[in-house]
């Protein structure tokens, strides 16, 4: 068990020397947040090159990209806990590992290098919504509040104690993408607040209780077809759960639609078959659910660009009564 664990009064070094384990975008706040406080940084620890695009050519996480523009020493292992990485990392004699999104489950062998473990970010309030995708599943779900939770790192998935969390509140129209750019941002400023606390002896772990524990898969491109016998209320979670990607996808006709920005509409015409095009304006398709009427805002056909509805609908023009969702 790592120290962090078990903390004592003033002996957590005010500026312990620091391996950065995060591979994407979101990551690359915090390492900033590290460096800017003068943090000492030993090494950044990311995901290897992966292809990427049509052309398949290999392309650099964002972690390696902002590592290298701060002229820090980089690693890309295959598996964090491999021996001759664990090697790598035992020689720099590391006081700290800081996780934040790197994408791989840390085994024993590397988290008990450093002399005080590892601390995670990680972007819900666990127990809630441990896993790979807490952003989107919070959203899906239609939960009123997330945020961050800093905790010891132990083997299991997200199931170390709690050090500190900060709770963020969740409008009616966040999608995974505004979502993902605040908690970026929270995130460096929890990590560095986590980073004080603990050097001034003011946290105390608290164990997770795992009955109250939830799960946040990696998303399933196959959650993306809407099914519009669901409510206008749950159908919107999920479009602005999959926004920016992959996208909440259904059929016109022959083809796939991806849709966008949708709102509940607040009038009720007559009832009709859940999928069908009850108007087309400059603002938004009006479309029937199971329970309520959604009005989707932007809209992208396969292969082209997201656009908003006005803009598509001139070179995708939708009949009213058309039903939509028929051969997804």
């Amino acid at each position: 068990m790592s120290l962090l664990s078990t903390p004592r009064q003033g002996t957590f070094p005010a500026h312990p020397k620091i391996i950065f384990m995060g591979t994407p975008e979101y990551a690359v706040a915090s390492l900033h947040a590290l460096v800017g406080a003068g943090h000492t940084v030993l090494a950044v620890v990311t995901q290897p090159d992966r292809p990427k695009g049509r052309t398949k050519t290999p392309s650099p996480p964002p972690v390696k990209q902002a590592a290298l523009e701060m002229h820090l020493d980089l690693f890309q292992p295959e598996n964090a806990s491999e021996p001759e990485f664990c090697s790598a990392i035992r020689e720099l004699q590391p006081d700290l590992l800081v996780v934040v999104a790197f994408g791989q489950v840390l085994k024993r062998e590397v988290l008990e290098i450093p002399q005080w473990g590892g601390l995670n970010i990680h972007a819900s309030l666990l127990p809630r919504y441990r896993g790979a995708a807490p952003i989107q599943w919070a959203i899906i779900n239609g939960e009123k509040e997330t945020g961050l939770t800093a905790m010891v790192m132990e083997e299991g998935l997200d199931t170390g104690p709690i050090l500190l969390q900060k709770k963020t509140a969740l409008s009616t129209r966040e999608t995974a993408g505004n979502l993902h750019d605040r908690l970026s941002v929270l995130s460096g400023e929890l990590l560095l607040e986590s980073l004080e606390k603990l050097a001034e002896g003011l946290l105390i772990p608290r164990p997770q209780d795992d009955l109250e524990a939830t799960y946040a898969p990696k998303i399933d491109k196959r959650i993306s077809v809407i099914d519009w016998m669901k409510p206008a209320e749950s159908l919107s979670g999920l479009i602005r759960g999959l926004d920016p990607f992959p996208g909440a996808v259904t059929s016109v006709g022959e083809k796939t639609v991806k849709l966008f920005s949708p709102r509940l509409a607040d009038f009720k015409p007559k009832k009709q078959a859940p999928g069908t095009v009850l108007d087309c304006s400059l603002k938004g398709v009006l479309i029937q659910t199971g329970e309520g009427i959604l009005e989707i805002r932007e809209l992208q056909a396969t292969g082209k660009k997201r656009l908003p509805a006005d803009a598509f609908l001139r070179g995708f023009p939708m009949e009213k009564g058309t039903v939509l969702g028929e051969r997804v």
